[in-house]
């Protein structure tokens, strides 16, 4: 048969479909007992509807799969194909069932090769994802285990069909569909010859499953973050640069923005304030400067509320219980909530010019758009932070920076897209752009803000949401789907976070509570 030939249809079973899948069932179930009778069938249908799929060929079935609802905890335990059977070979269907049960694929004989079989399969993974279930269970014959049996036990034959040293029609096919062994099943058909009355209960895990219990506590898929490439320039007050602010969250909040995004240190031009000799002595100008932040943590706070989004507040200087100056970025939560994540490596500039001290504590903050993490600037270009969050299920990771040059610029924006790549998440980053002459270290600024994704099939070929023309005062939208992030960790054409050799190597977060006076337990 050539394929131009075939003219394929997916669809459900009908009643009147019976005698095309009987002869289905007798030609392939030969070894096993053939067909279910009509009335079996027509049950099934009439309770399950969508689980019974076909696909024809000039309106001939060529191939079938029959599947029931059942309870995941009962079925994904130890079991045997006549759990699923009542009285007059009644098929049990679950109403009320939170998993998908694979009864039989079938697929003509003079049609194998065409990979129907996937096609099946794909449709019924489609429908436990609409269905919002929780896996799709099977148990699965190993029909060539009796040429086996007498020098390999059922595990061992399994492991070698895992191994791809024993091809299995059916359990080599599963394999290759992203099912899994969740253990082996004893007795299951005691007909089945073949597999000597083994079988392997096999799961297909639904990744996008949510509880019906936490229905109302779900947070939205898709997120939109608004981010502000702010441009430096001299303000006369503290109030200015506040209402220019406000413009630009109010702004976003108007486009329903999710995130408002600033620039590390975006009110540095307040240093101007002062007049340039007062400016020379740069630690006493950045300490004038972490006078407004308390202000601006007020003031943000309440925009955040006000305008119903939150705001990732870049990063302003604060003056640490201990003297210290840190460089802090502000989460304002629109509930209200202030959380803050330090800058924890310092440049040699902010080191040597300003005496910035570095943090000690790395968070992933609970929003409701998702699980985000900041980093400021040169942090992310340490890929162990990044790597620490995102072993928290971080999904966001705001990057606010400050560079003069262009080749700063690409150091930092060239390892936020690998930090998005290798921990498949999303990488927001935000810069300020402006050339302030008058202000001491404002004098040049290069930025162009962009938005990075995971380098993979449901993302843009070249991994770059979207981005800012370079050096100019802008605003810039980017939609993220988080539903995309969590298919692309579990069923991506590479799966970095799960495919790390943790046999290997380890990374770990040492304990610094030590630092603030906290007292270790013994031990």
């Amino acid at each position: 048969m050539s394929l131009d030939e075939l003219h394929l249809n997916l669809r459900n079973l009908t009643p009147d479909d019976y005698p095309q899948l009987k002869t289905l069932m007798d030609r392939v179930y030969d070894d096993i007992g053939g067909a279910w009778p009509k009335r079996t069938i027509d049950k099934l249908i009439k309770e399950f509807p969508d689980g019974q799929i076909a696909i024809e060929d000039d309106e001939v079935i060529v191939g079938v799969a029959l599947t029931a609802l059942v309870d995941y905890d009962e079925f994904s335990n130890p079991h045997r194909y006549d759990d699923l059977i009542g009285k007059r070979e009644t098929i049990l269907n679950d109403p009320d069932g939170d998993a998908l049960y694979g009864l039989d694929v079938l697929i003509d004989p003079a049609y194998r090769g065409y990979r129907l079989g996937r096609r099946l399969y794909e449709a019924r993974k489609e429908l436990c994802r609409s269905m919002n279930l929780r896996a799709i269970l099977a148990g699965g014959r190993i029909p060539s285990y009796h040429r086996y049996a007498d020098e390999l036990s059922p595990a061992e034959y399994i492991d070698k069909v895992a191994r791809k040293e024993i091809h299995d029609p059916i359990l080599s096919f599963q394999l290759a569909n992203d099912f899994l062994v969740k253990r082996l099943l004893r007795k299951y058909l005691p007909e089945d010859e073949k597999s000597q009355g083994y079988a392997t209960l096999l799961e297909w895990n639904n990744i996008l499953f949510e509880p019906a219990e936490r229905v109302l506590e779900n947070r939205p898929t898709q997120v939109r973050v608004g981010a502000v490439q702010w441009q430096m320039r001299e303000f006369d007050s503290v109030e200015a640069v506040l209402q220019q602010v406000e413009y630009f969250v109010d702004a976003l909040s108007s486009y329903q923005s999710d995130f408002a995004v600033f620039p590390e240190l975006f009110n540095a031009s307040l240093m101007g304030l002062q007049d340039r000799a007062a400016q020379q002595d740069q630690m006493a100008a950045v300490r004038f400067l972490a006078g407004f932040t308390d202000v601006f943590k007020t003031e943000l706070t309440r925009m955040a509320v006000s305008y119903n989004i939150n705001i990732v507040a870049g990063s302003m200087i604060e003056v640490g219980e201990d003297d210290r100056l840190y460089n802090i970025a502000y989460l304002c939560h629109r509930d209200g909530t202030l959380e803050s994540q330090a800058k924890l490596h310092i440049t040699p500039q902010e080191r040597r010019d300003w005496v910035i001290e570095g943090g000690d504590e790395l968070r992933v903050f609970d929003t409701d758009a998702g699980r985000v993490g900041i980093q400021i600037c040169y942090d992310v270009e340490f890929p162990e932070l990044s790597r620490l969050l995102a072993d928290q299920d971080m999904d966001i990771l705001f990057v606010p920076f400050w560079t003069d040059t262009k080749n700063g610029y690409l150091r930092v924006r060239h390892c936020a897209q690998a930090r998005a790549i290798e921990n498949e998440c999303y990488v927001v980053l935000c810069g300020s752009v402006g050339n302030v002459p008058s202000i001491r270290n404002l004098d040049i600024q290069y930025a162009q803000s962009s938005v990075f994704s995971p380098s993979d099939f449901p993302f843009p070929h070249d991994a770059v949401l979207a981005e800012t023309t370079p050096n100019t005062e802008m605003v810039m939208f980017s939609d993220l789907d988080l539903t995309r992030l969590t298919v692309v960790r579990n069923e991506g054409s590479v799966t970095n976070l799960k495919d790390r050799r943790q046999d290997l190597f380890d990374l770990r977060w040492r304990d610094w509570s030590w630092k603030s006076g906290a007292n270790l337990e013994e031990g």
